[in-house]
């Protein structure tokens, strides 16, 4: 027996604040690896970190806030705590990976497509962990086809990112690919869910286990979003990761002699020397 599955169990506001919590995670991610690029002096490593962390956590953030609004209506849900976790880590270790490559070996295609291609994929490997983290008194089968098709999306999601990580500068340009980059990771996810078939188990009898939504996922998105928004204030109170252009460190231009002043100086000069 198939079940029914239905994934705006609260109607848009899963989905929108999903959303808005990728945009969030992009938007700090970006400003920070502006920064370890911009700024010769600021500790490349540890801005490099800070912005991966970001994007990761505004990920699987948005991934979990999402299923939230998951449900099957002939049985309930519940999540294994370890494979959770486990997503969290891969989603921000695979991220990390994307951005040091890029961020030191810059935006080339060999080394943007390199990346592009580990993130994505462990972007996915996140996804599906998180689904294989359900219990259910069914089994969860998917699409092949619309899998692969979420892939491509979390591959080209990602390798998008990343070139905007290490080439849109501007504040309101680093906003705007946030605001993509948000659409693309929506998109994957909800593409990935599409590709979701629930076959129910015959017995009727609850044998799942694990914890509900609410009891461990709404505690353990509290994590990533107490992050996000410490690393929003440590953007909001530096002036180059809001500006992000660099003009701290451009030196001061000499303003050019006009030939009346070089003129004054000479006679100036020369009044001097008759003393």
């Amino acid at each position: 027996m198939e079940g029914t599955v239905d994934g705006f169990r609260y109607g848009a506001v899963t989905p929108v604040a999903a959303y808005l919590m990728a945009c969030l995670g992009g938007a700090l991610g970006l400003r920070c690896i502006v920064r370890s690029l911009i700024n010769a002096q600021s500790w490349k490593p540890g801005w490099l970190a800070l912005g991966a962390t970001s994007i990761g956590c505004g990920i699987w953030t948005m991934h979990f806030i999402a299923m939230i609004g998951f449900q099957v209506e002939e049985t309930r849900i519940r999540y294994d705590t370890a494979l959770t976790v486990l997503s969290l880590i891969v989603a921000i270790l695979v991220v990390g990976i994307g951005v040091f490559i890029v961020g030191y070996r810059g935006a080339g295609a060999a080394s943007l497509t390199l990346a592009g291609v580990i993130t994505g994929l462990g972007v996915a490997a996140m996804h599906y962990l998180g689904m294989a983290a359900m219990r259910l008194t069914a089994e969860v089968h998917y699409d092949g086809f619309t899998v692969g098709l979420s892939i491509l999306i979390a591959v080209a999601a990602a390798t998008a990112a990343l070139w905007a990580a290490v080439s849109v500068q501007g504040f309101l340009m680093s906003l705007g690919a946030s605001l993509v980059m948000g659409v693309a990771v929506s998109g994957m996810h909800y593409t990935a869910m599409a590709a979701v078939n629930v076959h129910l188990h015959s017995s009727a009898g609850d044998t799942w286990s694990g914890d509900s939504p609410t009891s461990l996922l709404l505690p353990m998105l509290l994590g990533p979003i107490v992050f996000l928004l410490l690393a929003g204030v440590v953007v909001m109170f530096d002036p180059l990761l809001v500006l992000g252009d660099g003009e701290w460190n451009r030196p001061v231009k000499q303003v050019p002699k006009s030939p009346d002043s070089l003129n004054a100086r000479g006679n100036s000069g020369s009044r001097t020397g008759s003393w």
